[in-house]
């Protein structure tokens, strides 16, 4: 995946630090936004996870620190719930003004509360993942039971989460009393939800996934994210949510549709009306070729001159590998490093033309494996007799016809 640094503005004029993940071989088809989980940050390992298992997809990912948090300007003790709703809402304006419109949203423990509070004013929104939510945002005040008379009394109070400081205010306990009555929002989303949740979750209990699922209306899915915990502090369960929801979301969301790529002959290349990515379609496979972006391109793939290269390697260790079982020689593995040149022709002593350019292909070979001197020579000598390497010396012709 592809990763930017990005920022926008909340409410109050406080520049929020984001950053905004793409596809590394395509255009996104569709815009996720990400909520966090209470006081974590948009760098947390699992939410990097579940973003890239996402980009592997297609998706486009724009995850951010809620203010006072991370990177982003603020006051903590100044935020509550409903901010955080309304730096959902300025997170997806922002993609709609710069990107496009944000199709899903997916949210992390009180992120999922938020994304589900903030759908209603997210039309643009077709699907809905929750992880370890809470059907009630007032849930999260279990993590500061003990120091709630305190604030109570005093207006505001220290408290030590995750093993780092928060100042907690009295309007935040306020808020998230006011609006811990979710059933009605859930019920009338209007979207795709998935329920995603640990049954072991100690933070949040599992009860809250059962309410969510229940306010829900179809089309709605519960995940039992077995042995994870609250964090999913192990990469392959974050992984796994990211591939999950990939796949669920696709369901409901618009595809582009995609214009089957077909010929009889033995390749085919399409290029678009637009830069220069190229899907190609070769036997039973398919491939992108592109250019960099420095030349105009998206850089989605490797480059025509990269693909030659690696046909030269990849003809060069196959051609190695069938000549040393023929011969029952003990050869585990060969690498073929291979880059490619223009020189100029005077500079090349063994070449016969004399004026201009010429290209060069340099050719390093590591032979792997239990190989004797005279074995290793040998094999250097049928490198050269690899399919490829013989058809660049040849004498070869492109005969070219407009087709249709």
């Amino acid at each position: 995946m592809k990763t930017f640094k990005v920022n926008f503005d909340n409410a109050q004029g406080d520049t929020l630090d984001a950053r905004l993940e793409l596809p590394a071989d395509q255009h996104p088809h569709n815009y996720v936004l990400f909520a966090h989980c209470f006081t974590c940050g948009k760098n947390l390992v699992a939410i990097k996870n579940i973003s890239r298992s996402l980009t592997r997809d297609g998706f486009a990912v724009l995850r951010f620190d809620f203010t006072g948090l991370g990177e982003s300007e603020g006051e903590f003790a100044d935020t509550n719930f409903s901010s955080n709703i309304e730096d959902l809402i300025q997170a997806a304006k922002f993609l709609e003004q710069n990107y496009q419109a944000p199709t899903v949203l997916v949210g992390h423990s009180l992120g999922g509360a938020a994304v589900l509070a903030a759908k209603q004013n997210i039309t643009s929104v077709k699907a809905i993942a929750t992880i370890g939510a809470p059907y009630h945002p007032a849930h999260v005040t279990h993590l500061f039971q003990n120091s709630q008379e305190e604030i109570e009394a005093t207006g505001a109070a220290e408290v030590s989460i995750g093993g780092r400081p928060f100042k907690i205010k009295k309007q935040f306990l306020d808020d998230v009393t006011e609006l811990s009555t979710n059933h009605q929002l859930i019920h009338h989303l209007n979207a795709a939800l998935m329920v995603i949740h640990a049954p072991e979750d100690k933070t949040v209990e599992l009860d809250n996934a059962t309410q969510i699922y229940k306010a829900a209306q179809h089309p709605r899915n519960f995940v039992a994210l077995d042995g994870a915990d609250h964090l999913m502090s192990r990469k392959e369960d974050s992984l796994y949510v990211g591939d999950v929801i990939a796949t669920w979301a696709k369901r409901y969301v618009d595809m582009p549709t995609q214009t089957r790529l077909s010929s009889d002959a033995q390749t085919v290349a399409r290029t678009g009306e637009e830069g220069y990515t190229t899907d190609i379609i070769t036997g039973n496979h398919r491939l992108t070729a592109d250019e960099p972006a420095s030349v105009g391109g998206n850089d989605f793939g490797p480059t025509p001159y990269d693909l030659l290269n690696a046909a030269l390697g990849a003809c060069t260790g196959m051609t190695l590998r069938m000549y040393a079982d023929r011969k029952k020689w003990d050869l585990q593995g060969v690498k073929v490093h291979i880059e490619h040149n223009k020189v100029h022709a005077q500079e090349c002593a063994d070449c016969e033309t004399e004026k201009g350019k010429v290209d060069e292909f340099v050719r390093t070979i590591e032979l792997e494996g239990n190989l004797d001197d005279d074995q290793r020579k040998r094999l250097m000598e049928i490198a050269d007799k690899c399919p490829v390497h013989r058809t660049l010396h040849n004498e070869v012709k492109v005969r070219t016809s407009l087709k249709g």
